[in-house]
């Protein structure tokens, strides 16, 4: 091979990779700023307290109508912001709601009256939801009989302080392992980024539909999803 031959393949091997590379950047970009169009017309965000200081007035002008707050995680992880964030969401407007994760390593009742004791009955709330999802912290995989007994439970105390019925966000890994979205008849709120979901076993009423959404007043990409019309 002449040196001449081998310098235009490299020439070409560079211009390929460079392509390749403004190609995987334009893609970030989209997925970074990309939310679902028509037919969903009711939009919002979840978020934490680790998402730090946020403007909620900013939030609501980068189009969203509604916010979930994480409150607690598992039996006694309560989030610090939340009673700031939630009086803050009440003055813009937005509509409000309050997520648990839950923990299969945690205690039903224990979980459910963390989240109780932490989040006022407010008639103006959204449903409260829980969070169904593996995580690295929580290694404990319960039979499917009493995983579900549990969440039952939690879920009756729960909506005897809420007064409505929670919604399932469930993940689909966990899903696939103990069936909640065919054993628990609750509304379910899916999780799957830019493809609408497909595996919970009725109707989704909710859909997180990009993780990692950059929207106005928050440092950091938030959760962005969309109710079904």
């Amino acid at each position: 091979m002449t040196v001449r031959r081998l310098g235009r393949l490299v020439a070409l091997f560079a211009s390929v990779v460079a392509a390749l590379g403004l190609a995987a950047i334009v893609a970030w970009v989209v997925a970074m700023s990309w939310k679902p169009g028509a037919p969903y017309t009711f939009q919002g965000v979840d978020m934490s307290g680790v998402d730090g200081a946020v403007d909620w007035w900013a939030v609501k002008r980068s189009g969203a109508d509604f916010v979930y707050l994480r409150a607690t995680v598992d039996a006694d992880r309560r989030d610090t912001r939340f009673e700031e964030n939630w009086a803050k969401i009440a003055e813009t407007g937005m509509r409000r709601g309050a997520l648990h994760h839950y923990s299969l390593c945690k205690s039903a009742v224990d979980q459910a009256n963390n989240f109780n004791t932490t989040v006022p009955r407010t008639d103006d709330a959204l449903p409260a939801a829980v969070e169904l999802a593996f995580t690295p912290d929580c290694t404990a995989r319960p039979e499917t009989g009493a995983m579900l007994e549990g969440l039952r439970r939690y879920l009756d105390m729960v909506e005897a302080h809420t007064g409505k019925p929670v919604l399932l966000k469930v993940t689909r890994p966990f899903d696939t392992a103990y069936g909640v979205t065919a054993a628990i008849p609750r509304s379910v709120w899916a999780v799957q980024d830019y493809f609408t979901p497909d595996y919970p076993a009725r109707p989704w009423r909710m859909w997180q539909a990009n993780a990692a959404l950059h929207v106005e007043g928050v440092e950091k990409p938030v959760h962005w999803d969309v109710v079904r019309p």
